[in-house]
């Protein structure tokens, strides 16, 4: 019996053709790292304004931000597993079950609203317990309430994108952010400044032009999904079903190991921010302003790792990992590729990018504020620890992307789990409370957290456990069937 011949190792221009190339990667893939970088152009525009108001304000921004995010995070997760149904249907040649996976977001979004109204009300007490200084803790509690009560707008437009990017329709994923970017950034300059006849809200104003936007894209992706005849035909969204007891069942089997595993790297930044807060103002506005530019690197990366999740998704609604496997791999070597070019900048320009943070003169001051100078010198040290672990962060952000795809969260949760307490916030706080390290203690083990998620899923991925891992009903093979 003769061997099987040996397969040829791809080339760059191999790789870009076929099922899993580069091309199929980049046409999923691109739409969505420009989606998520007009979220990066928010964000990073917001904290902009607000440092040229009051390094209070920026100091205040970043904590509470990502405290506001730790509850939204939950939630988001298990909506974004949304998408890994409709794309294992679709590949599966199950369109009518597509319409269905949707309105269980849906509802899920909802009862997530109503949630997050009663939990706004904590930030007044969880900013005391942190100890920060007391000119920041107002403004804090006062960022997170807002965020949070209108947080349910995040959420359903989590759920409504994934829609889109289930059936790799990423292009108006990337025009509805676009547009929320459009309005969220003149809305920032406006309520944050008091310009073009709008009140001077400060930080108050961040925050209410953040929900505005997310609020804006919501209707953006309700009037697309109405207006969508494939979505009416073959898809039932028109209807108004009931709750789906099965369908529920199948998003929250694999959306809350998900959400947890959201809920668990947000709550280890947002331990660790709090954590270095008790530095001093020096400390924690400069790990702000870092991680503010670090967004710069790993949202566009989030989006190829949605890309990832999409095109595993489909993959194994097909039954074919091997394809799976294709893409990922292609996935890898372009965030990679960012991570580097992006990380370079970093290192070669870090004050140019630091000094977009400093404080307009004449403009408001609180008792206590920091000089920008010594904010700044912090910073470019900083930001030499963010070019490092960057391309590690690639590898992680990448593989969890697949693995999620896949429908392996519980891995993925468990492992995060492990590496935020183990590895980073225990750590950080025995730093911290002993005064041990100064600054670098803390970036040093928020540099191993990242490499250790980066070896557990690269390892997990490479085992191939997520290839007998059964997301959907079963159903017959899909060349038994056409795909119209």
């Amino acid at each position: 019996m003769s061997a099987a011949p040996e397969t040829a190792p791809e080339t760059w221009a191999s790789r870009w053709q076929g099922p899993g190339g580069y091309r199929e990667a980049l046409t999923v893939g691109a739409p969505l790292m420009v989606s998520m970088g007009s979220m990066t152009l928010m964000q990073f525009t917001d904290r902009v304004f607000l440092g040229r108001h009051s390094v209070a304000e920026i100091a205040a921004s970043v904590p509470a931000g990502i405290t506001s995010f730790l509850f939204l995070g939950f939630f988001m997760g298990v909506a974004s597993c949304v998408s890994v149904l409709v794309a294992q249907y679709a590949g599966a040649c199950r369109p009518e079950r597509v319409g269905p996976a949707l309105w269980q977001g849906v509802w899920f979004s909802l009862a997530a609203a109503a949630v997050l109204a009663g939990l706004a009300f904590l930030g007044g007490p969880l900013f005391a317990w942190a100890g920060h200084p007391e000119q920041v803790r107002a403004l804090e509690a006062d960022y997170f309430f807002i965020l949070t009560l209108g947080g349910g707008f995040m959420i359903l437009s989590t759920t409504l994108s994934s829609y889109f990017s289930g059936l790799e329709k990423t292009v108006p994923v990337m025009l509805v952010n676009l547009a929320g970017a459009a309005l969220n950034i003149p809305l920032d300059y406006a309520l944050i400044f008091g310009k073009w006849g709008a009140p001077e809200l400060g930080i108050h104003g961040a925050a209410l032009a953040t929900v505005a936007g997310s609020a804006f894209t919501c209707l953006l992706f309700i009037a697309l999904i109405l207006r969508s005849p494939e979505a009416r035909a073959r898809h039932k969204i028109a209807a108004l079903p009931r709750p789906d007891r099965e369908m529920l069942a199948r998003l929250l089997r694999i959306g809350l190991p998900a959400g947890v595993q959201f809920f668990l790297d947000i709550l280890a930044l947002t331990g660790f921010s709090l954590l270095v807060g008790r530095l001093g103002m020096v400390e924690l506005s400069a790990t702000n302003i870092a991680f503010s530019i670090n967004s710069l690197t790993y949202l566009p990366v989030i989006g190829l790792s949605i890309a990832a999740s999409i095109l595993v998704g489909r993959s194994q609604g097909q039954k074919r990992p091997d394809i799976a496997q294709r893409a990922t791999g292609n996935i890898l070597r372009l965030s990679l590729a960012w991570m580097w070019a992006v990380g370079l900048i970093f290192v070669l320009l870090p004050g140019p990018l630091l000094d977009l943070f400093e404080t307009t003169p004449g403009l408001a001051q609180l008792p206590g504020d920091p000089a920008f100078a010594d904010i700044r010198e912090a910073g470019v040290v900083l930001l030499r620890y963010v070019a490092l672990y960057s391309l590690i962060d690639g590898v992680s952000i990448v593989y969890f992307g697949a693995l999620k795809g896949a429908g392996d969260t519980r891995f993925v949760m468990l492992t995060m789990l492990a590496a935020s307490v183990g590895v980073l916030i225990l750590p950080v706080w025995l730093l911290v409370e002993t005064g041990t390290g100064g600054l670098h203690g803390p970036w040093l083990c928020l540099t191993a957290y990242i490499a250790a998620l980066a070896l557990s899923f690269a390892l997990r991925f490479r085992s191939g456990t997520w290839r007998r891992i059964q997301v959907i009903e079963d159903t017959p093979r899909a060349k038994d069937r056409a795909c119209p």
